[in-house]
């Protein structure tokens, strides 16, 4: 399986038992969402997958999303019955009094104004703003449904008020630090400078955690080259986007967002929804089957399960799913495996690696290559080798624990515990042959590649290729 699967954490999956079931099912990464619980119950939740880390001895990235500005209800005494034709009242509280619907955000009823829509759960409850009096907002509900607390608010087209990280993001940031996640989620990002303010506060602290920015808003649609330019990754998270850009629009935004940060050789997660009957049923739509074949199609590196693991019914049933959905799609003879996209052909500017990239994949596309070993300190030979979507998998050495599990969000990368300085000689391409035999099930006579760096033969990045045919 190259595609990998992100598992969202939550109270249908916050035991140590759950979440190696979910591991066990084929979840590679677990995203802990700041937008619910507390910090002791997100560093509970770390606790438990860096211990089966060890237990398993497998490496487990984790992504923490941050909140941002998003506006949420707030703590109801029980879920509201809201009907087509009724008007209701918004102010900024924590709990509901005198009829009045609590939210969470202050500067909610300087942000709109009479006409404007509010937009409730993914849009579920559909809502129009009639007028605001001081800190009271008035609608009228348009579409019946069921209110429920911590739901998420959206106003399309508003930009608000709010800076993109908010206190409670900056206090999660440093817990970030602290526990030494891996990647971090920048909710609501609309342009570069959103993703660099973020960069600023990690350097401050010394820290190397990657960010991966969230395409949620139109004006991220439109800056996307430059977001793209600053991150380390990319989420195309639809639930949101689907309301701030309308939902017909949402699936050619995906389409050129993977196809842009398939180019720059960033990583990209497709997220929300893609199997949500899960939470409630079994097994999924038809229609999901094929969203999730579709996001493997287009270019992904990774496909996540949002409610469906953290708060469904069938939590690890939905990541079995998603794991024969991807097994059967790579299986499709569909891809077009081995092709690198063409802007990274022509805008990379690193043309030796682009040049040793391209060279590998029309290897694996003419020869029986088992496998390609990336021997690399950072991991940026296997990042560029993962963008030309090779048929055979990828193995990354690299004596950096924290890279290591890093990498493991990129397609078909599989990294690999040895801390091995290549020397081209008999003696040291034995021991890693006995070491790809033992470690990874290769035979004696298989025929891989060997890439990366050797700084004795050359100065630079990526700057040798190898036909190794495996002998003990």
């Amino acid at each position: 399986m190259k595609t990998k699967i992100v598992a969202t954490l939550g109270p249908a999956s916050c035991t140590k038992k759950k979440i190696k079931e979910l591991l066990n099912a084929g979840a590679t990464m677990f995203r802990i969402n700041s937008s619910h619980g507390d910090e002791a119950f997100h560093k509970q939740n770390i606790a438990y997958i860096r211990e089966l880390e060890k237990e398993e001895d497998r490496l487990i990235p984790i992504l923490l999303d941050l909140q941002g500005p998003k506006i949420r209800i707030g703590n109801l005494p029980a879920p509201i019955e809201l009907k087509k034709g009724e008007n209701v009242c918004f102010r900024h509280q924590d709990a509901m009094t005198d009829c009045l619907i609590p939210v969470d955000y202050k500067g909610m009823a300087a942000d709109v104004c009479a006409g404007e829509m509010i937009l409730i759960d993914d849009g579920k409850i559909q809502l129009k703003v009639t007028g605001v009096d001081g800190d009271i907002i008035k609608a009228d509900v348009l579409t019946d449904g069921l209110l429920k607390q911590r739901k998420g608010i959206n106003i399309p087209g508003s930009t608000g008020s709010v800076k993109v990280l908010t206190q409670r993001d900056v206090e999660f940031v440093n817990f970030a630090v602290e526990q030494e996640i891996d990647y971090l989620g920048l909710s609501f990002v609309r342009d570069a400078n959103d993703v660099i303010k973020l960069r600023g506060l990690l350097d401050a602290q010394g820290s190397d955690i990657r960010i991966i920015s969230k395409i949620e808003k139109p004006q991220a649609v439109e800056n996307i080259d430059s977001i793209i330019d600053v991150s380390d990754g990319i989420m195309v998270a639809r639930g949101d986007l689907g309301i701030e850009i309308s939902t017909e629009h949402v699936p050619m935004v995906q389409k050129t967002v993977v196809k842009k940060a398939n180019a720059k050789r960033r990583a990209v997660i497709v997220a929300t929804q893609m199997l949500e009957s899960m939470i409630e049923n079994p097994i999924p739509t038809r229609a999901e089957t094929s969203d999730v074949a579709n996001a493997i199609l287009d270019g992904a590196d990774a496909v996540m399960l949002s409610g469906e693991t953290a708060a469904g019914e069938y939590p690890i049933e939905a990541v079995q799913m998603m794991s024969r959905i991807i097994h059967a799609t790579e299986d499709g003879n569909i891809i077009r495996y081995n092709r690198f996209p063409r802007q990274m052909i022509d805008e990379e500017p690193d043309t030796q690696t682009m040049a040793i990239a391209m060279s590998i994949a029309d290897m694996v596309r003419k020869m029986d290559i088992k496998a390609v070993i990336a021997l690399s300190g950072t991991g940026y030979t296997a990042i560029s080798l993962a963008a030309g979507r090779l048929s055979a998998p990828i193995f990354v050495c690299c004596p950096n624990y924290k890279v290591r599990r890093a990498l493991k969000l990129y397609r078909g990368v599989r990294p690999l515990n040895l801390d091995f300085e290549l020397k081209m000689e008999t003696g040291a391409l034995q021991v890693l042959s006995k070491f790809l035999v033992k470690e990874i099930g290769l035979a004696v006579g298989d025929t891989v590649i060997l890439t990366g760096s050797v700084p004795d033969i050359l100065v630079g990045g990526t700057n040798f290729i190898k036909i190794h045919k495996i002998s003990c």
